[in-house]
């Protein structure tokens, strides 16, 4: 949904999210609309940051509609139900439609993005032509094909096989062939390969021209997810434990804030989304639009803060899991219950006795209440009511989105350890146990793979679908078959979108 993204401005976003000060005289414009045609002049070397920064513009500018499609299947989450997005709710019980709106949104998105990024590549190819720093276009480039990644990955994840745009024409695409989820993975690794030794190797957080853009340990990040889609768990293992070794990521220590103001560029986040209502109750506002997580009503501590559309929900086998292993700390952050969804839960004698922490006020105040759509909501897709900057009354406004921690990566170099790889960042004990530390559990000793299964379960649900991926690469598929779903292996991947099918003929060769 282009034409209705939040994001419809750069100039001040440059200033204060991406921090680039130094560009000022470039903010009156947008890259990623800007024509460069025969008449730009690529002399001017200061501008070939603008293709790079148009990239940027369109990463933060994820349209809300991506995420929960990406997301949405697992036996972690739930789509909420009773609403006028049936396919999103059938999406999630494995029933597809092919002519869901949200299936040709994503994949327009995505691959228009794609094309954004391979232009950008060659618009500062063309300024590097003339710059004196030759070295500084192979960083944009380095970047940009980072962030090119991230929209194949999650692309690939949920398609499989696709046609990969060599350039920025999209005329190309008529004419791609299919690559499978395996050569886009690799390819995925080699273009990590490729950027890694032009990327600066700092937290994205210590960057001070572009605060939160991509690094070394972004790219080392990609590389990881990409192999372990491969299961080629001692690329993950060097990759990961590369990270590791940095001494750059520590996990902060109070995991309920990590998902809130106190999160942003935080030490723990390898790469998230920015956004920014530049510390201001009125006037432009950089925002992802999180009501499509927030509950339908809700009586919040400050009053008038707006509330959301119900449309997402951790599971009841979720819940039960993490009650079963004594978890408070990630299920308090993870989970936000209302008076009927604690109802359903009690209902199972196995849980008629809760833990008296649990109730449908969160630790910052704000009461959820019953609403038709949803018996629970996602707390890492809440922000406090406290925590909007007063005038501000969207739900989640100002609250950054993350897109890869380093809990995760301390668990995939468990999980690829435990696979047979060689590790030189530390054991997988000591990697899950740091993980374990945080959400106040014991340590344990001769950790297994499906122990640190389980810890990714209890650390990563709701985020990017990383549960229902991971059951499908280890063909654990029985998880998914849950409270009436019944999963098989021909629901691994999504149709592809009628619209696309109809555009590009070898979609429908498949």
């Amino acid at each position: 949904m282009k034409n209705n993204k939040i994001i419809s401005k750069l100039s001040l976003l440059l200033i204060v999210v991406l921090g680039l000060s130094n560009c000022n005289k470039y903010v009156d414009e947008l890259p990623e609309n800007r024509s460069f045609t025969g008449s730009t002049d690529y002399t001017i070397s200061s501008n070939m940051i603008l293709p790079l920064i148009g990239t940027y513009h369109e990463f933060n500018g994820i349209e809300w509609e991506c995420f929960p499609l990406i997301s949405v299947r697992g036996d972690d989450v739930n789509a909420g139900g009773l609403g006028d997005q049936q396919d999103f709710e059938a999406t999630d019980k494995y029933s597809y439609n092919k002519d869901y709106w949200m299936y040709n949104s994503l994949w327009q998105n995505f691959y228009q993005n794609m094309l954004s990024a391979n232009s950008a590549m060659e618009q500062v190819a063309l300024y590097q032509e003339y710059a004196p720093n030759k070295a500084l276009g192979d960083q944009y480039i380095a970047e940009i094909k980072v962030l090119k990644s991230f929209w194949l990955f999650q692309l690939s994840r949920v398609w499989g096989a696709l046609p990969v745009p060599p350039t920025s024409a999209p005329s190309e695409l008529l004419v791609a062939p299919l690559s499978s989820k395996d050569e886009i993975m690799q390819m995925i690794s080699t273009w990590m390969d490729e950027a890694i030794p032009n990327l600066p190797a700092v937290r994205p957080n210590e960057r001070t021209d572009v605060p939160g853009g991509v690094t070394k340990y972004t790219a080392l990040a990609m590389k990881a997810l990409a192999n372990l889609e491969l299961k080629n768990y001692q690329e993950v293992a060097s990759a990961t434990g590369e990270i590791i070794s940095s001494g750059k990521f520590v996990l902060e220590s109070n995991y309920y804030e990590l998902f809130k103001i106190q999160g942003k560029l935080n030490n723990e986040n390898i790469w998230e989304f920015q956004y920014s209502d530049l510390g201001q109750g009125t006037g432009d506002n950089y925002a992802y639009l999180y009501a499509f997580f927030g509950p339908q009503g809700w009586t919040p501590a400050v009053a008038g803060s707006g509330d959301g559309w119900g449309f997402y929900e951790p599971s009841l086998k979720y819940i039960k899991f993490m009650l079963d292993r004594g978890e408070k700390t990630r299920l308090e952050t993870t989970v936000i219950f209302t008076n009927r969804g604690i109802a359903e839960l009690t209902s199972d004698p196995a849980y008629s006795t809760l833990p008296a922490w649990i109730s449908n006020t969160t630790p910052s105040g704000d009461v959820f209440n019953d609403y038709a759509r949803a018996l629970f909501a996602s707390g890492k897709h809440y922000l406090p009511s406290n925590q909007l900057t007063p005038g501000r009354t969207d739900y989640g406004t100002n609250k950054n989105f993350t897109v890869i921690r380093y809990a995760e990566i301390l668990l995939m170099y468990a999980e690829a350890l435990t696979q047979g790889a060689s590790g030189t960042a530390g054991t997988a004990d000591q990697a899950v146990n740091l993980v374990r530390e945080r959400a106040g559990l014991s340590p344990i000793s001769g950790v297994t793979n499906d122990q640190v299964m389980d810890e990714k379960y209890a650390e990563l649900a709701m985020e990017w679908g990383t549960r229902y991926y991971d059951m499908l690469r280890l063909g654990k598929t029985n998880e998914l078959s849950y409270d009436g779903r019944s999963f098989s292996a021909d629901k691994t991947f999504l149709p592809y979108p009628q619209n696309q099918v109809d555009l590009l003929p070898i979609l429908g060769q498949k």
